[in-house]
């Protein structure tokens, strides 16, 4: 399953007052893991940007003068997210600038929802976690995801911690794929199943049981097996008792 992870900065909050998209990030995942495979451009918006947008993105009209506008690498980035499922948070904004864009450019109108399946990351914390903050930066405390480095908004970064607050709100370490570059392993192993742990960057946290769990453990091991006629799947087998020799006479 192929997967691109995206984000965007902007002008301001209303593509529909002619704001338009100054940073672009995608992330690619393939089967749950991220392949290396990124897309990212800084944008000439062809207006200016508001002080609000400035103060939580940092980028300054002028550090955009020589950068491409969208028609220059609007077809670039379809390429890239092509036939992808594109994870956004909180999609509608983002969609809702990239459906703007696309409306400028010459000939058939192209909107994102034609192009790409979208999930909605923000949706799906909500409906996991109803009545707690679910931006970003809750998230990624309440995942332990590193966003030390996230000062400002950054499009590329934004969606670099996106996939890993995704990853970790839908399975984390625990997913396992096979991989389709593994096809040819899978035949040479008689057709016996390959499975990969998709590994990401969140930590696990391991809980080891205490001396008296273990004791308590131990205990009910031992009802069940006496329950049981000694039956019990969890205990360890005994070590087999040898007969003793039988004493031989002399001849």
């Amino acid at each position: 399953m192929r997967q691109i992870v995206l984000d965007t900065e902007t002008t301001g909050l209303e593509p529909e007052l002619g704001h338009r998209i100054i940073e672009i990030g995608c992330v690619e995942l393939l089967n749950r893991r991220a392949t290396g495979r990124t897309f990212h451009r800084y944008l000439n918006p062809e207006r200016a940007i508001d002080e609000g947008a400035m103060a939580v993105h940092g980028i300054k009209r002028a550090d955009l003068d020589d950068k491409p506008k969208f028609a220059e690498i609007a077809e670039e980035l379809i390429a890239f997210v092509a036939d992808a499922e594109l994870v956004i948070h909180n999609a509608a904004f983002d969609t809702a600038f990239l459906d703007a864009e696309l409306a400028r450019l010459a000939g058939e109108v192209r909107v994102v929802a034609r192009l790409c399946r979208v999930l909605d990351t923000l949706a799906l914390a909500r409906s996991m976690h109803p009545g707690q903050r679910n931006n970003l930066d809750a998230l990624c405390k309440r995942y332990s995801v590193d966003n030390s480095r996230r000062d400002l908004h950054g499009a590329l970064l934004d969606a670099q911690i996106l996939a890993d607050v995704y990853l970790a709100m839908t399975g984390g370490q625990g997913a396992l794929a096979l991989s389709e570059t593994a096809a040819s392993a899978h035949a040479a192993n008689g057709g016996q199943p390959l499975r990969f742990l998709v590994r990401t960057s969140v930590p696990l946290r391991v809980v080891t049981a205490t001396e008296e769990e273990m004791r308590a453990h131990e205990s009910m091991l031992t009802i069940i097996a006496k329950a049981s006629g000694g039956r019990c799947l969890w205990q360890p087998a005994a070590a087999p008792v040898t007969a003793p020799e039988k004493n031989r006479s002399s001849a």
